[in-house]
């Protein structure tokens, strides 16, 4: 039986992997946690005169550099000085050349969020009036391409390396110091460590080209590499380097001196400094995240930030104290029931601490129910709270199993002496060696003087040996005095005594049901892993709500006009985008309207057709159909649209964007 179960772990977590990768890399480039919410001049704007700058408001803080803020003519050139100045809260400013000439200008713009995500994208006003503009925006978002690919593989690996360290490290000092001789939970922690490391060097390598030109060459770039080392998010990176260095100490007393000490007072004494010790490694190791990312930004940081490294926390005491079980479970010669007891009540406080923790995060990044269900960060969080009620619910089975395991009468702890049989013959070779060589010349003195029995004798003897040899192998043979021979037998008792204690512990219903679940929790968790790395670089719902709030009262505000924002999706090769409708100046009679189409990166996005219709369900009232004219790339326009009534009015959009992919989309908004 457990030659079979073997593969099917192996093609199972294979298969897991598989469709973690799927998941990461077919994820659609999202947009970062600092949103556009205003521009002077607006976008579409049409302006008497050319402006003396252009400033771009964002929802909050970014960083943008000399040249992260471009404004170009209807031919492509720049007309910006190159200057970019911060002006008020959150506003960033350039300035233009004068003597500017009629036509459509293009501002670009790209930055980091205070949240580390990288910003882009484009609006576009004209002077005098609009023009034909022969600009051509790169249809990558800044984050994307085969950089952002890999930096987000390297933020998934982070998160898995970072779990496996500090839930397998926690699990032996807490569950099963035992554990801290198996060779197969050293090698589980060690790769924990190393995963982490090289996932974090490889995130600096990367940081520079990800958060600008996305090229590949600019990946070993020395000069980016600086100017990352100065950045926040490069702080924190250098500050996880250094803490892992102190957790490498840490994994060597743990996995050399504290497993051969023998003094239990002694070995207590150690258990308590590495756990004070360990989790000050793993907390700072957390604070990494929550020093850079989500909880640094935002409102009730100074609470979000210490609830952010708890939440961390628990999660890696859960998931990779549930991998090391599952490592035990399938390559250690035994774990004794009160290990899998004691991991099942600590695996369950982290739950309560995981919910506690991510209910106040939930309520942070939402704000709102509308959030939930409206916005990409709500949808991926109620596949994650799906994934993770999935989760507790196996581990409740495994708990049973446990509870099972403990009470039967076989459950005692499993006494090997395949370690202690090693041990001593490793201790002492050359006397097990001599001690056998001159019992075997013993022996054969006394075959000499009683040759009368020499036959019975030697019948016997060879008797005994074929008997013994299906047991284990044979003894040295007399008067060799090899001491390497002697370790060589040692080592094949050794394994035979492991075959005999594998088959023991196969047989046993109650382990193989627990490994069973257990192997069924950890495949969720890896697909629960994957959910929350690309949680951590989509834009959180109250964000995108309040960004679209501060749009919207922007353009009314200043021209009485109304604008909605709806995002849209045909379903076919790319198939999402955004459309913006505009209505000026939003009142009962005869109205302008503008529809921008744009894709998720920003740029204006060239498709075959676009229709409109107003509906007011409630005077059942419409729909009324309006067909807009277009008049540049995502760009399309109507004139005379009539509003008969003040009203709540369902602004219904039909987006076509190739001859059999069409939606149609609808937002509801107040006019008059």
């Amino acid at each position: 039986m457990s030659q079979t179960i073997a593969p099917r772990v192996r093609t199972l977590l294979l298969l897991l992997l598989a469709v973690t990768g799927a998941l990461l890399a077919g994820s659609a480039p999202v947009s970062a946690h600092a949103a556009l919410t205003a521009s002077d001049p607006q976008q579409g704007a049409v302006v008497d005169k050319a402006p003396a700058q252009v400033s771009l408001t964002f929802s909050e803080g970014v960083a943008m550099s000399d040249g992260s803020l471009r404004v170009l003519d209807p031919k492509g050139k720049r007309v910006d000085t190159g200057k970019t100045t911060e002006q008020g809260t959150n506003t960033y400013a350039v300035k233009l050349h004068a003597g500017l000439p009629d036509g459509t200008f293009t501002v670009t713009y790209q930055a980091v969020s205070d949240d580390s995500h990288p910003i882009s994208g484009a609006i576009a006003f004209s002077v005098g009036a609009p023009s034909n503009t022969s600009v051509a925006l790169s249809d990558q978002a800044a984050g994307g391409g085969v950089v952002g690919g890999l930096y987000g593989f390297a933020r998934y690996l982070s998160y898995a390396g970072f779990i496996l360290l500090v839930g397998g490290s926690a699990f032996v000092l807490a569950c099963w110091q035992r554990g801290a001789g198996v060779r197969s939970v050293q090698r589980l922690v060690v790769s924990g460590w190393l995963t982490l490391t090289v996932a974090t060097l490889a995130m600096l390598l990367l940081r520079g080209s990800y958060t600008g030109s996305g090229k590949v060459g600019d990946i070993f770039d020395l000069t980016l590499l600086s100017q990352v080392l100065q950045t926040k998010t490069g702080a924190a990176l250098v500050s996880r380097l250094l803490l892992l260095s102190a957790g490498a100490l840490f994994i060597a007393v743990l996995f050399g001196a504290y497993e051969k000490r023998e003094d239990d007072e002694e070995k207590g004494d150690l258990a308590f400094g590495l756990a004070i010790g360990g989790f000050v490694v793993a907390a700072g190791l957390a604070a990494t995240w929550a020093m850079a990312e989500h909880a640094s930004t935002g409102i009730q940081t100074g609470i979000s930030m210490p609830v952010d490294v708890l939440h961390l926390l628990a999660v890696a005491v859960w998931l990779g104290g549930l991998s090391t079980l599952l490592v035990a479970l399938y390559r250690a010669p035994s774990i004794e029931p009160s290990a899998v007891h004691r991991f099942s009540r600590i695996a369950f406080s982290s739950v309560a601490v995981l919910a506690a923790t991510g209910i106040y995060q939930s309520w942070r990044q939402l704000g709102s129910w509308s959030a939930l269900t409206g916005t990409s960060y709500g949808q991926l969080l109620l596949v994650k709270i799906g994934l993770v009620v999935v989760l507790v619910g196996i581990a409740w089975i495994s708990r049973r199993w446990t509870a099972q395991l403990s009470q039967a009468p076989a459950a005692k702890a499993v006494k090997t002496s395949v370690a202690a049989s090693v041990k001593a013959t490793a201790k002492t070779p050359a006397k097990a060696s001599a001690k056998t060589s001159a019992k075997a010349s013993a022996k054969a003195s006394a075959k000499a003087s009683a040759k009368t029995s020499a036959a019975t004798s030697e019948k016997s003897e060879d008797e005994d040996r074929e008997t013994e040899d299906e047991k284990e192998p044979a003894a040295a043979p007399a008067g060799s005095g090899d001491g390497k021979r002697a370790t060589q037998l040692a080592r094949q008792r050794a394994a035979v005594a492991t075959a005999r204690e594998k088959r023991r512990r196969d047989s046993d219903p109650l382990r193989s049901g627990l490994r069973r679940s257990v192997l069924a929790e950890a495949g969720v968790a890896v697909v629960v892993l994957a959910v929350t790395t690309m949680l951590t670089s989509t834009e959180p719902g109250r964000t995108v709500e309040a960004a679209e709030a501060a749009t919207a009262a922007t353009s009314k505000g200043a021209t009485g006009a109304l604008a909605v924002d709806i995002p849209f999706d045909t379903g076919g090769k790319d198939g999402k985008g955004l459309v913006r409708v505009e209505i000026d100046p939003a009142r009962v009679g005869g109205n302008d309207m503008h529809v921008y189409v744009q894709r998720p990166n920003g740029k204006a996005f060239d498709i075959p057709e676009v229709k409109i219709a107003f509906t007011l369900k409630a005077k059942d009232i419409g729909p009324l159909p309006v067909v807009p004219d277009r008049i540049a790339t995502g760009h399309w326009t109507a004139s005379g649209v009539q509003i008969p009534m003040a009203g709540n009015w369902a602004i219904a959009v039909t987006v076509r964007t190739s001859d059999i992919d069409q939606v149609t989309v609808d937002k509801n908004a107040q006019i008059g």
